[in-house]
C-alpha cells in the first residue's frame, strides 16, 4: 500500500471485516479533500441542476429487533466473499477517483436513496453523494437524478448493492403509488408476502410509495386467519381466545379477524355486541368475485361492509390488482391489502454510470434513456 494512502482515515471497520483484502479497496491520497480538486478524479460532464420536490424523508418501519446495518453488511458480504472485488484490484489504482451519475432508465417513483446513503457510509464514509430527487418524487426515462464521486473502487464496490436495493424499493413504491390512487379513499397496505430478509426494506417502500404499512410481524398485531379459526373451533371461539389471552398478559394489540363469509361477519359481530372485546378490524377475505369478462363483483363485500356499519375497520383481500382496486376501493372499506406490491414486483430500471454520455448512447439505442 502506498505510503500517502496509508496515511489515509480508516475506512468504516464494519466493511473491511466482510473480507480481508477488501482493505485495498479503501485507500485514498493524503492529499485528498471534498473541497478541493481531485487531481486523479475522471472528470465527466455534470448533469444539469434540477429542480427536485422537497419531500420530508420518510423513516424506515420500526422494529424491535431488525438491524438494517446488518442487512447492508449481509448483502456487501455476498459480493466481496473473502478476496474482494478482484476485477477493481486488478484494473483501477486505489488513489484514483471518478465520478458516477445514476440515471433512471425507466419511468417511476424513485426510493431507496436514503438507504443507498446508508449503503455508501457503509462502504467508505469520504464518498460525497448527491442527490436531486427525493424519495417519492417521480423520475423519467433518461433523467439524471444522483451522483457520487471519491475513490473509483470504493463507487464499483456499492453500486450493485445499492442498485439492487433502489431498483426493487422503486418498483414497489411505483406499484404503490399507483394502487393507492386508484385506491382512493380506501388507503393502500402490503401483506407479509416480502423477501426473506428484507421484510423492512420493502415496507419501508410501500411507505415511500404512499401506502401504508399492515402488521410488521408476528408480534405487533393479532391477526386470526382461517388456520387458527379452524383451530379453535370457529371464529367466536378464536375471538373469545383472544380476548382472554389480552387481559391474562395485559397487552394492548390492535385485533384483526379474517372473515370468509357474511355469516362469520354476522358472528362475529354478534359476540362483539355481547361481550367487552379487544376487535379492530375485520378482514373481508376472496369476497371480491372474479367474472369471466375480466370485471369483478363486489356485491358480497359491499354487503358486509354494510353490516359492519362504521362498528370496526374494514379491510378487502384477495383478487386485488391495479385494474380491480379501484372498484374495491369504492364499497367503503378502509383498507385494502395486496401481497402483489411485494411479491411479485417488477423492479424499476435505473443504472450508476461513470461514462455518463455512453452510457445515455447506449440508453437511446436501446430505447432505456
Amino acid at each position: 500500500m502506498p505510503a500517502a494512502a496509508a496515511a489515509a482515515a480508516p475506512p468504516n471497520p464494519n466493511v473491511l471485516q466482510l473480507a480481508p483484502r477488501l482493505r485495498g479497496l479503501v485507500s485514498f491520497p493524503s492529499s485528498y479533500s471534498s473541497s478541493s480538486p481531485f487531481s486523479n478524479r475522471l472528470r465527466l460532464p455534470r448533469a444539469a441542476s434540477m429542480s427536485a420536490e422537497a419531500r420530508v424523508p420518510v423513516a424506515p418501519p420500526a422494529h424491535p429487533t431488525y438491524d438494517l446495518k446488518a442487512v447492508i453488511n449481509l448483502a456487501l458480504s455476498e459480493d466481496a466473499g473473502d478476496r474482494g472485488d478482484v476485477s477493481c484490484l486488478a484494473t483501477i489504482p486505489s488513489d484514483v477517483k471518478a465520478e458516477a451519475t445514476f440515471i433512471a432508465k425507466e419511468d417511476g417513483v424513485v426510493a431507496g436513496i436514503s438507504l443507498a446513503d446508508m449503503i455508501f457510509k457503509q462502504v467508505d464514509p469520504s464518498l460525497k453523494v448527491e442527490w436531486f430527487e427525493s424519495d417519492g418524487n417521480y423520475v423519467h426515462k433518461g433523467l439524471q437524478f444522483g451522483r457520487v464521486y471519491g475513490c473509483a473502487r470504493n463507487i464499483i464496490v456499492a453500486e450493485r448493492v445499492v442498485l439492487n436495493f433502489m431498483q426493487r424499493m422503486s418498483g414497489i413504491a411505483t406499484m404503490t403509488k399507483a394502487m393507492a390512487d386508484a385506491a382512493h379513499p380506501a388507503c393502500i397496505l402490503e401483506t407479509r408476502k416480502t423477501a426473506p430478509g428484507l421484510r423492512l426494506v420493502d415496507k419501508w417502500a410501500v411507505l415511500i410509495g404512499g401506502g401504508k404499512n399492515h402488521r410488521i410481524g408476528l408480534f405487533d398485531m393479532v391477526m386470526i386467519k382461517d388456520n387458527h379459526i379452524s383451530v379453535a373451533g370457529g371464529i367466536t371461539n378464536a375471538m373469545k381466545f383472544v380476548d382472554r389471552f389480552l387481559a391474562k398478559e395485559k397487552l394492548a394489540l390492535p385485533v384483526e379477524v379474517e372473515t370468509r363469509t357474511l355469516q362469520e361477519v354476522k358472528d362475529l359481530l354478534e359476540y362483539a355486541a355481547e361481550n367487552n372485546t379487544s376487535l379492530t378490524r375485520i378482514m373481508l377475505d376472496n369476497m371480491v368475485v372474479p367474472l369471466g369478462n375480466g370485471d369483478i363483483d363486489v356485491s358480497m363485500l359491499k354487503d358486509a361492509v354494510e353490516l359492519i356499519n362504521g362498528r370496526f375497520e374494514t379491510e378487502a383481500s384477495g383478487n386485488v390488482t391495479i385494474d380491480t382496486v379501484k372498484k374495491i376501493g369504492e364499497t367503503g372499506v378502509t383498507y385494502i391489502s395486496s401481497g402483489a406490491l411485494t411479491h411479485s414486483v417488477k423492479a424499476l430500471d435505473i443504472s450508476l454510470k461513470i461514462d455518463t454520455e455512453l452510457a445515455l448512447q447506449v440508453g437511446r439505442r436501446t430505447n432505456r434513456a
